[in-house]
C-alpha cells in the first residue's frame, strides 16, 4: 500500500504534523513524470479516500491544502530561481522538465480532486500568487477548524526605560552590513 510509509509519521495525541504533498505525490508527479502505472494511480486514487476515513475516524484532524499559482506566477517563480543567485539552490532539473507539462499537471490535479475530495476529507483550495496573504489565510482557516480552550491572560504593560544616567553614545567605526534593501 502505497500510503503506508505515512503512516508512521501520523500525529499522536496533541500533536501537529504537516505533510508537504504528503500522499499526494502518486496523483501527482509520480503520475504525470511516469513515476508509475497508471494503474497504480487509478489503485491509489480509489484507495486513498477509504485510508483518510479511517484515519479521521482515529481522531486525527485531517485538512488538504491546494496551493494553486498561476501560469504567470511560476514562470516569475523559476525565472527568479535562474537569475537570482540567492535562490537558484532551489531550480531542480525536476522544476524544468516539470515546466512544460502545465496542462498534464492541471488534468492529474482533477482527477485528484474528483476521487479524493470527499465530505468528509476536503480539499481546500488557496489561490497562492500573493505568498503571504496566502499562507496568512491557509493559517487562519487551520485554525478555525482546530477546536481549542483561549487561554486567558492578563494583557502586559511595557515598563519604563532606565534614564540615561550620564550614557553617552560613543561614534564607533562600525564594521556596517550594507542595506540593500
Amino acid at each position: 500500500m502505497y500510503v503506508q510509509r505515512y503512516i508512521p509519521h501520523l500525529p499522536a495525541a496533541g500533536e501537529i504534523v504537516i505533510f508537504d504533498r504528503s500522499w499526494y505525490n502518486r496523483a501527482g508527479v509520480e503520475r504525470v513524470m511516469g513515476f508509475c502505472s497508471e494503474e497504480q494511480v487509478d489503485t491509489f486514487l480509489r484507495g486513498v479516500p477509504l485510508v483518510e476515513r479511517a484515519i479521521i475516524q482515529s481522531g486525527v484532524i485531517l485538512l488538504k491544502y491546494w496551493l494553486e499559482v498561476s501560469e504567470a506566477e511560476q514562470t516569475r517563480r523559476l525565472e527568479a530561481r535562474i537569475t537570482d543567485q540567492r535562490k537558484t539552490w532551489k531550480l531542480t532539473d525536476m522544476d524544468l522538465k516539470s515546466y512544460s507539462r502545465w496542462y498534464d499537471y492541471s488534468r492529474a490535479r482533477d482527477a485528484m480532486f474528483a476521487a479524493t475530495d470527499t465530505d468528509e476529507s476536503p480539499w481546500f483550495f488557496a489561490h497562492s500568487d500573493d505568498k503571504r496573504r496566502a499562507r496568512l489565510n491557509i493559517i487562519s482557516h487551520m485554525l478555525d477548524r482546530i477546536p481549542y480552550e483561549a487561554i486567558p491572560h492578563k494583557k502586559p504593560k511595557l515598563p519604563a526605560r532606565q534614564k540615561p544616567q550620564g550614557y553617552k553614545e560613543i561614534d564607533y567605526p562600525y564594521q556596517r552590513v550594507p542595506a540593500r534593501f
